[in-house]
């Protein structure tokens, strides 16, 4: 997506390289004139002395060349095909029931969707689904052995419950329409399967 520094008006903007199909590992920080930073390592005068230690040439002529392509990519409008992608994938997985979309009419990256599926911990969706060759997150992490809801959607203000319920899909460019028909058939089978199984689930069929 199009970002302009100084529309935005930020100090520091940080880019990650493998979000944009750059290697791992590398990273750009763009940071306003005038705003001051203390290093992170010492030893060295490296990235205007601001962090020691020999660059990652290799990655970065990577992530310029991922930048480049990008940027060319959104010329021929990759942005818009992947959000019709993104749209028709929340639109068909709406029916299922008690779902719903995570920040639903805010301004969103075109090609992630995080969806609430009530009844069942997203964790034990992400497994069934990779086990059947599709791969989601819930953007949990993991902390002294417990799974944690998400800090970013307890911060949106959605209680824990349905944060953990929670599963994030993301699309790239290389996506087809023939992998997000995939997802839509297996992704609804799943999550009966797996309410099936969940007391809680029939409580609230009972409780209807």
């Amino acid at each position: 997506m199009p970002v302009d520094v100084k529309q935005v008006g930020c100090d520091l903007l940080t880019i990650s390289g493998h979000k944009i199909h750059a290697p791992q590992g590398v990273g750009a920080l763009y940071v306003r004139k005038g705003t001051q930073l203390a290093p992170m390592l010492y030893g060295g005068r490296h990235e205007r002395s601001r962090r020691a230690g020999t660059e990652n040439v290799p990655g970065i002529v990577g992530l310029g060349k991922a930048a480049e392509l990008a940027r060319a990519g959104l010329d021929r409008g990759d942005d818009k095909k992947m959000a019709s992608k993104r749209d028709r994938l929340e639109r068909a997985l709406m029916h299922v029931e008690s779902t719903g979309v995570n920040g639903d009419g805010a301004p969103r990256v075109p090609n992630t969707t995080s969806i609430y599926v009530d009844f069942i911990e997203g964790e034990a969706l992400v497994i069934a689904l990779d086990l059947k060759g599709l791969a989601v997150s819930t953007g949990a992490a993991c902390s002294s052995g417990a799974i944690e809801p998400s800090h970013v959607l307890t911060a949106m203000g959605m209680r824990a419950a349905r944060a953990r319920a929670s599963v994030r899909f993301s699309l790239g460019k290389q996506n087809t329409d023939e992998e997000v028909d995939f997802a839509i058939g297996l992704v609804p089978e799943t999550v009966a399967r797996l309410r099936e199984l969940s007391p809680v689930w029939g409580k609230a069929v009972v409780g209807r």
